[in-house]
């Protein structure tokens, strides 16, 4: 149930009009969202309290509240090395990064918006590429958490990695990904992708935990924010 009707322009490759990514209209969209890092307030990106209506397992309801907002920056070290010579074909423009913490302050997950230097013939390949090689579901390429001292996430680390998603867009410039992990600081020791962990009748910590959804509720919510972000900036005056 999660992000329907958004998701799924991401797959046909339409940003929001369905149009072919090759018009003008879809070039001026492509530039737009590349243009948002510097001008979009935080904000509107990574809300203070996020909704996830049916996000949950089961569908049920989750509210996440931010805890942390990091610097925008590179990616120097916000991968770790093999995820990032996979990234690598498209550069890296500018990294954006938040941190939320659920209703329970139990789990606590970073969720990410790579901007990078690439057309969008670029990204289309690098979609291919990770769908192909399933590169979105290994583990030696979760992208790793933002922690935050003082906070709920400051024991956040690598370690504690638990569940992830990352969804390459072919319409704009940017990578979307969410991590995430218990609260508590415990470690994880076999890590699920989100999609995996979602499945009906999975039974890993991270599924039983609902790690899955908050990684991959999130993601999905900060995407939206990232399209009705793009949809206004490239509206005409009335």
């Amino acid at each position: 149930m999660l992000g329907i009707g958004l998701l799924g322009g991401a797959a046909t490759g339409s940003w929001l009009t369905g149009g072919d990514p090759s018009d003008d209209d879809a070039r001026t969209t492509y530039t737009a969202a590349a243009d948002l890092w510097h001008t979009l307030p935080v904000d509107r990106l990574f809300p203070p309290i996020v909704d996830g209506d049916g996000a949950g397992p089961g569908g049920s309801d989750r509210t996440w509240t931010r805890v942390a907002v990091a610097p925008d920056t590179t990616c120097a070290h916000a991968f770790d090395p093999l995820l990032r010579k996979a990234l690598a074909p498209v550069g890296c423009l500018r990294l954006l990064r938040a941190t939320y913490t659920d209703a329970t302050r139990s789990h606590v997950t970073t969720v990410g918006l790579l901007f990078t230097r690439a057309d969008a013939t670029a990204m289309t390949a690098l979609k291919a590429r990770f769908a192909k090689q399933g590169l979105d579901r290994r583990a030696d390429l979760m992208p790793r958490p933002y922690a935050a001292k003082d906070t709920v996430a400051a024991g956040f680390g690598d370690a504690q990695r638990a569940s992830w998603t990352l969804s390459v867009l072919t319409d704009a410039p940017v990578v979307v990904y969410a991590v995430s992990g218990f609260a508590d600081g415990r470690t994880v020791t076999d890590p699920e992708p989100a999609a995996e962990a979602m499945e009906s009748g999975a039974t890993t910590a991270p599924a039983q935990a609902g790690l899955g959804h908050e990684a991959k509720g999130l993601a999905d919510r900060v995407e939206r924010k990232l399209r009705t972000a793009v949809a206004s900036a490239t509206e005409e005056p009335s």
